[in-house]
């Protein structure tokens, strides 16, 4: 509605009075992290800065990164490759339900190893009950593959029509030319209407300040993917688009012990995605939502 001031825009109003109001000589002599700080409040939506402004954004990352866990990072904001779309396609005949995904995905995306924030989420089902209610999610066992179980990991299914993206409130959350539905952490108010939306449980919440140590932070980060989220902020699985839009493979994939994942380009006709699009009997969870994920299951005859 026009007439109405935000809480942000209230927030950038009193930041540039405060600001404006400071010396020269004064402001010179206030640490830098309290400009970054600044910087941070005031800056623009992703999608709306200019070039410089990113690239301000990015060093100012490094820098905070650098600050609160010693240790030297490179930060980009690679785009989306133009005629890339994103897909998964996932063989629920060789997932042995080993995790190894998920401890992947924590190591490269900067989660805390607490076990507190896991983009993919594994389930063990009954082979002769194979329905997402009755699965089990918190299992345990000695030893997997476990007899008579069958194993579905579930993470952001890239959906064509994402409800999160509908549900937020402040246009945090979008979808890439390349597939990927990303957040703005600068921009989220982690109001978590997105987690309520999402039907595949992908959203996760930020409690805390993330607890890592210099040898665990990946250094290498993406503006919109791994980069150390801040408490309050909502979070999810990206396709690992620190990698991906440079031409390697999603962690999760390159974990698997059994390949059971594949990554690829949906408009690669020669891709081996595309082959068992085409060729093997495929589904994809909660179809009847329209969200058109851009991640399928299949299975071996």
């Amino acid at each position: 509605m026009s007439g109405v001031v935000s809480r942000r825009q209230l927030l950038q109003g009193a930041a540039v009075t405060t600001a404006a109001a400071a010396s020269t000589a004064a402001a010179a002599t206030l640490p830098q992290s309290w400009g970054d700080a600044l910087d941070s409040l005031l800056q623009s939506h992703f999608r709306q800065m200019s070039s410089e402004e990113v690239q301000q954004a990015l060093r100012r990352i490094e820098r905070e990164v650098q600050r609160r866990y010693q240790v030297s990072v490179h930060c980009q904001a690679t785009a989306a490759q133009p005629g890339v779309v994103f897909g998964y396609a996932l063989n629920l005949s060789r997932c042995v339900g080993a995790r190894r995904c998920v401890e992947a995905c924590v190591r490269e995306n900067n989660c805390p190893e607490d076990g507190h924030t896991q983009y993919i989420r594994v389930v063990s089902q009954d082979r002769d009950n194979r329905t997402l209610e009755g699965a089990d999610h918190y299992f345990q066992p000695r030893q997997v593959p476990e007899q008579g179980r069958w194993y579905l990991p579930v993470q952001c299914q890239q959906c064509a029509d994402p409800p999160c993206v509908q549900a937020c409130p402040v246009q945090a959350t979008w979808r890439e030319p390349d597939g990927v539905v990303v957040i703005d952490y600068d921009w989220c108010i982690g109001c978590r209407y997105c987690a309520v939306a999402c039907p595949y449980w992908a959203r996760r919440f930020n409690w805390q300040q993330p607890e890592l140590t210099a040898d665990q932070i990946n250094p290498e980060l993406h503006y919109l993917g791994n980069r150390p989220r801040s408490a309050g902020v909502m979070e999810k699985c990206t396709f690992c688009i620190q990698r991906t839009r440079q031409g390697k493979l999603p962690a999760c994939q390159e974990a698997c012990p059994s390949g059971a994942r594949v990554f690829g380009n949906l408009l690669d006709e020669q891709g081996e995605l595309r082959y068992i699009l085409t060729h093997k009997t495929v589904f994809r969870l909660k179809e009847d939502l329209a969200t058109h994920p851009s991640f399928w299951y299949f299975t071996d005859p």
